[in-house]
């Protein structure tokens, strides 16, 4: 390893976990963003690769960079938050979200889907050609949140090289796919972009699941990718908006099982053993415990 390595490694764990605490404490009182309550270990591997790719030695420079030079700020927050997904990246939740369609949004009136802290344009559009392809898209609505207003001036402006329908074509297919993914594309240019028949059933909005509160209801949210970064309070946190924001009989898709000592379990019902994916099965939230 280089010298920003070496440093790291001669740098004592409290004093690293004090320049991190610090770092996170700038980004809140700077920029309005909290990653205070994630899971440490991924947070600091997001934060040393992006260290290490800015040739910084220490969490103390990382933060007198982040306050001074916007450039560097914007890189990091997007580091921080939900890498962007490629389309039909991954064929096992393209299939549960298939399922999870069928069972929440086949028949309902204006059906409403929620994609929560959205991993960009390849995850919503892979969801819009799911629905169309299933016959629900013309009459469904997906809301594709984002953390921030520069996350949303990239989707809005978002395209995809035509190279790279080729290369989804096969993943597509694994995720019940029958067509030809191209079909579902304007290409001009060497460049696609889904077509407005398609587009203009999703909303995209900047979001901060951290401290924005409910802010409609859904027949299906699905947040797989931002989860697994989240502490325990947080989680609990985010959980019980997603429930507030849920219709009965709604479908919920996590990164994991929700534990059965949890105190929104009686409320869900698996859709499949071992998939964590979810009909919720009771109109009130459970009441927590006093204390």
């Amino acid at each position: 390893m280089g010298a920003n390595g070496e440093l790291r490694r001669n740098t004592a764990p409290e004093l690293e976990e004090l320049e991190l605490q610090l770092l996170l404490e700038a980004l809140v009182r700077r920029f309005g963003f909290d990653f205070r309550l994630h899971e440490r270990a991924p947070l600091k591997q997001k934060v040393l690769a992006f260290m290490q790719q800015c040739g910084l030695a220490t969490l103390s420079q990382v933060q007198d960079q982040v306050l001074h030079d916007p450039a560097t700020s914007s890189a990091l927050l997007r580091a921080l938050h939900v890498p962007p997904a490629a389309l039909f990246d991954n064929p096992a939740e393209a299939l549960m979200l298939r399922e999870a369609a069928e069972h929440s949004l086949r028949g309902a009136a204006l059906p409403r889907v929620w994609l929560a802290d959205c991993a960009g344009v390849g995850q919503a559009w892979t969801l819009a050609i799911i629905l169309a392809e299933m016959g629900l898209l013309s009459h469904a609505e997906i809301y594709a949140t984002v953390a921030s207003d520069e996350m949303l001036d990239e989707a809005a402006s978002a395209w995809l090289p035509e190279d790279d329908l080729e290369g989804a074509q096969e993943s597509y297919r694994q995720a019940g796919g029958k067509g030809r993914l191209a079909n579902y594309f304007n290409v001009q240019g060497g460049r696609a972009i889904l077509a407005p028949s398609l587009r203009s059933h999703i909303t995209w909005a900047q979001y901060n699941l951290v401290t924005d509160a409910s802010f409609n209801e859904f027949n299906l949210i699905a947040c797989q990718r931002a989860l697994p970064d989240f502490g325990p309070l947080l989680r609990q946190r985010v959980l019980q908006l997603f429930h507030d924001s849920l219709v009965p009989f709604g479908t919920l898709g996590l990164d994991r099982e929700i534990a059965p000592d949890d105190p929104l379990a009686c409320a869900y019902q698996a859709l499949e053993p071992g998939q964590p994916w979810y009909k919720r099965i009771m109109w009130q939230a459970p009441i927590s415990p006093a204390g």
